[in-house]
């Protein structure tokens, strides 16, 4: 069994210049990387394909199904470029924010955003470069908007800007968006993340573009907005995953708000069966330094203690010096933690999520009879991962296998807690079908001889949509 095979919550990984080359790809494997991110706000579409093509190849030569994301820029507003950068902003001074294209000096700067005088007002507040710099709305007209500077520092060229408590009148599906995703689409990605989701029917959007093309992939909705916060449980209903984005959520919110609004969304995924993210300078004086502070050794752990189903990495193995080590370190970390037994859910809590769907009702039951009989795996003869992923909101102590006969689904699958995607050829009758997937647990070494192995499939395995069976077996 590979080693990004053995813990439970998983690691995403950003891709980018530290990180892209064939031997660091495969150094991060084997360190412990469960998926990839590919940041389509930076970077060129053709190095993001090359990218995709190195993490397949490196993932097959070691039998892994390795899920890549491409990640949407949105409406991510920014300023432009300068006449020299970086530039001080001095407190007190005063500042207009153009829409024209000029370049920016410490009287005035432009940004990437032409509605940006339309949608403010006086006395809103405008932050620059992650919140770091403060300006306040004095008038609006035109193509302009004066500020003072509340808290100065330093600026560099194309910073992100934030806007909290303004309801910013651009969509979240931009043209810029909607071409990257039929790019994605078409080099093969497994999943789409969308930023600065506002409302559930922002998912409804890329779902219905998405449908042009059509392509059916899973929806990771990004939580980075107080707007999405308010609606999260409707996000929850629309999105296959959301990702807890604490950067522009910490600009956006009080700070002191952020460790609160993640755990409320960690805890209302896990409670509808859905993968949770949680995203954003996780190890990140590991840019720079070989080892994390003892403070953020402390934020992979409680994050995955709360019920997180993978952990994101971005600039750490993005831009970082130490890529490889980031990730060692995080799953390190993350197999402490697990240690401790405290991250399994009591299945007695969660009794009352079984419906009377017939799936979701099996789903328990597989997870209570391998607790009884401590089973080595629970196996999920599965055609779209969702019995896997209804399997892993109870958090059993037995790994998840969720076995198909669709390479993207087994990648999908890796983002669930505790599950591992595994590809059989076809699927036949019920007992050949397990037979065969038997074969393979053995071979990839999830399971030795003599153990016992909980399965749940259908009859007829082969309908989608039929699972209404659990099988214990002792593996021969």
């Amino acid at each position: 069994m590979h080693s990004t095979q053995l813990r439970k919550a998983k690691i995403l990984c950003t891709i980018g210049p530290a990180s892209s080359s064939p031997d660091v790809v495969s150094r991060l494997i084997d360190a412990g990387m469960n998926a990839a991110r590919l940041n389509f706000s930076h970077g060129e579409r053709e190095t993001h394909r090359t990218a995709l093509e190195t993490i397949r190849r490196a993932a097959d030569e070691r039998g892994l199904f390795l899920p890549v994301i491409q990640d949407l820029q949105g409406p991510k507003i920014r300023t432009g470029r300068l006449a020299s950068s970086p530039m001080t902003l001095v407190d007190g001074a005063r500042v207009t924010i153009t829409a024209r294209d000029i370049p920016g000096t410490a009287e005035m700067i432009s940004t990437t955003y032409s509605h940006l005088p339309d949608d403010v007002k006086p006395g809103d507040r405008i932050l620059l470069s992650d919140g770091l710099i403060e300006l306040r709305v004095v008038s609006t007209g035109g193509t302009e908007v004066v500020c003072d500077i509340v808290n100065g520092g330093e600026l560099g060229e194309h910073k992100g800007i934030n806007l909290p408590g303004v309801a910013v009148s651009a969509p979240s599906l931009t043209e810029k968006d909607m071409a990257d995703a039929a790019f994605g689409v078409e080099m093969g990605v497994d999943a789409i993340a969308l930023s600065f989701v506002r409302r559930a029917e922002d998912i409804a959007d890329l779902q219905a573009f998405l449908d042009t093309l059509g392509a059916s992939l899973p929806i990771i909705a990004k939580i980075e907005k107080p707007e999405a916060v308010a609606d999260i449980e409707r996000i929850l209903e629309k999105a296959d995953a959301v990702m807890v984005a604490r950067g522009d959520l910490g600009v956006e919110v009080p700070t002191e708000d952020v460790p609160m609004i993640q755990k409320m969304i960690i805890q209302h995924a896990n409670r509808v069966g859905k993968p949770v993210i949680i995203a954003t300078q996780m190890l990140e004086s590991m840019v720079y330094e070989p080892r994390p502070t003892r403070a953020e050794a402390s934020d992979v752990a409680n994050a995955v203690l709360d019920g997180g189903d993978m952990l994101m990495l971005s600039a750490e193995t993005s831009l970082g010096k130490f890529p490889v080590e980031a990730v060692r370190t995080m799953s390190k970390v993350i197999a402490k933690a697990e240690a401790l037994g405290i991250a399994h859910t009591d299945i007695a809590e969660l009794t009352e999520l079984a419906s009377n769907d017939m799936t979701e009702a099996v789903a328990h039951a597989a997870c209570v009879l391998a607790g009884q009989i401590g089973a080595a795996a629970i196996v999920a003869v599965t055609h779209t991962g969702t019995t896997a992923r209804l399997l892993s909101r109870y958090r059993p102590k037995a790994p998840i296998v969720a076995a198909t006969t669709d390479a993207h689904t087994a990648r999908w699958a890796q983002f669930c807690w505790g599950v591992t995607g595994m590809v059989v050829n076809t699927f036949g009758d019920t007992d050949s079908t397990l037979k065969d997937v038997e074969a393979v647990l053995v071979r990839s070494g999830i399971v030795a001889p003599g153990d016992t192995v909980v399965f749940t499939a259908g009859i007829p395995v082969p309908c989608k949509g039929s699972t209404n069976m659990v099988r214990v077996t002792q593996v021969g």
